[in-house]
């Protein structure tokens, strides 16, 4: 397992940076926040670069390249908070479609991703708040020729502007990761409305499902049986959030360093004083273990190895480590300006926070790890 990026991958972090350098600065940003429009111009041109088909197999119109590109460009997406439904689409929507759809199904859906630019996403938790498959509790029942999805699903992420969601329910009187069943739903068939949040960068949305009809040919797999299926679709979010989770926290340290290089007290750069310098060798070391076990986690995804479940809860956890430092030593070595709406911290750190939550917090995937390496009895999600 190399652990270091090849040449490509390297090709590839670089072109993507500087596309969003000059695509996504940070006054496109405070222009989705303040005013919530700017978002479609990027999704446009991501969609025109074939960014949301990067893993999609060529089979069905798409580049085919694996996790570890994936998350070199999530990286990058998270460094300059990138307001578009990337992650949606490439990091949920469309590991749900290859892992349990069928070649017809393939062909339709992620055709339409690699050919005409549709926004996907998943949806999986519920008012309860955990990303368990477990705790799936929306159901669905069969009803002639069809199915009839009733629930509510919350966090979605871009749920309100997703032209097809992939959506999970529970079929029958069941418990665990049985009677799992996973259906394609569009957006007209659901009723969805954004939720508020610290974060204003990116739009999660809580969906509601009445009685919603699902024919055939939009059932992913065996219906009931995609519970595994599922756990690993998440597991690959999960690992996808972590490496824009790295971006973040890198921006964050990014700013600080540059600030204290420059800022003077008492005649020299605040970046000389002893304790401003532990706060950047902790937040580097932080840093660079967030990456590190974020990418072993992706390399496990990208080759399938039987560490995976336990190198994306450790990645998970390491990240959410990282940013709570990060977030916190960033706007205490920025001072007063750091509080400000004027400057840009706020913005990062609220992306990074809001995103510490989404499919399992900290303390969720140290229980996971615990649970996985024989500590405890059972983790929580």
């Amino acid at each position: 397992m190399d652990l270091e990026l090849s040449d490509d991958q390297r090709e590839l972090q670089s072109s993507v940076r500087a596309v969003l350098e000059r695509e996504c600065p940070p006054s496109l940003v405070r222009m989705v926040i303040e005013k919530g429009k700017g978002t479609e111009e990027l999704w446009a041109r991501m969609v025109e670069l074939d960014w949301p088909a990067l893993t999609v197999p060529e089979e069905y119109g798409g580049i085919g390249l694996g996790f570890v590109e994936l998350a070199v460009v999530a990286e990058e997406l998270g460094r300059v908070l990138a307001p578009a439904p990337f992650l949606a689409t490439a990091a949920q929507f469309v590991p749900a479609l290859t892992a349990a759809g069928s070649a017809e199904q393939c062909r339709r859906f992620l055709g339409a991703v690699a050919n005409d630019g549709i926004v996907g996403s998943l949806a999986v938790a519920e008012p309860s708040g955990s990303w368990d498959v477990a705790d799936v509790a929306a159901t669905a029942v069969r009803d002639g020729g069809s199915w009839l999805l009733n629930g509510e699903k919350r966090f979605v992420f871009d749920g309100a502007r997703a032209d097809e969601m992939v959506v999970a329910a529970r079929i029958g009187d069941t418990t665990g990761d049985e009677g799992i069943g996973l259906f394609v739903v569009p957006q007209a068939a659901l009723r969805s409305a954004p939720l508020q949040d610290i974060d204003a960068s990116r739009q999660y949305a809580g969906v509601v499902l009445d009685a919603v009809r699902v024919e055939d040919d939009r059932v992913l797999g065996e219906p009931g049986a995609t519970g595994p299926v599922l756990r690993r679709v998440v597991d690959e979010a999960t690992a996808a959030v972590a490496a824009e989770m790295v971006g973040t926290c890198q921006a964050i340290f990014d700013i600080v360093h540059a600030y204290v290089l420059e800022r003077e007290q008492f005649g020299v750069k605040i970046g000389s004083f002893q304790a401003i310098k532990h706060k950047l060798a902790n937040m580097f070391v932080a840093l660079e273990s967030a990456r590190a076990t974020t990418y072993f986690a992706a390399l496990t995804v990208a080759e399938d190895d039987e560490r995976r479940p336990l190198a994306i809860a450790t990645a998970k956890a390491s990240v959410a480590d990282c940013q709570r430092l990060i977030a916190q030593e960033g706007i205490q070595c920025l001072g007063g300006i750091g509080y400000t709406w004027e400057h840009d911290m706020h913005m990062y750190v609220k992306r990074v926070k809001a995103t510490a939550a989404m499919f399992g917090s900290g303390a969720v995937h140290r229980a996971r790890v615990a649970h996985m390496i024989g500590l405890t009895g059972a983790a929580s999600s």
